[in-house]
């Protein structure tokens, strides 16, 4: 079949013709017919992501993380926070969220990040 005879060495498999020489011009046409499948497969799968999540979206599951406290939650953070009375870290650790949820909901109230005193 096309005059290929395959030849096992070492370590490597060669053939009396090669298409995987970039310099060839029939090895680059190979390699620019694999770069395009694999950019048109890419292509696919994220219409169908984008397909997935509207579908989703028009369903009404797809809503994203749910938040780490709730409303009532987030007012007694503020709450203890406008007191002046902890740290964005002890509140961190009494409500066992991370700092950065800490400093969103004080955010989110409208307050600066440091304390009133």
């Amino acid at each position: 079949m096309w005059g290929i005879s395959p030849q096992f060495t070492c370590c490597s498999y060669t053939t009396d013709w090669d298409l995987t020489d970039p310099t060839d011009p029939v090895g680059r046409l190979l390699f620019h017919v694999l770069a395009m499948v694999a950019e048109f497969e890419a292509d696919l799968i994220r219409a169908r992501t984008r397909e997935g999540m509207a579908v989703a979206r028009a369903k009404g599951r797809l809503r994203g993380k749910k938040p780490k406290l709730s409303a009532k939650q987030e007012a007694h953070l503020v709450e203890l926070w406008r007191a002046g009375k902890h740290t964005s870290v002890e509140l961190a650790e009494l409500f066992n969220v991370a700092r950065s949820t800490v400093y969103r909901a004080i955010q989110r109230a409208g307050e600066q990040t440091a304390p009133a005193k």
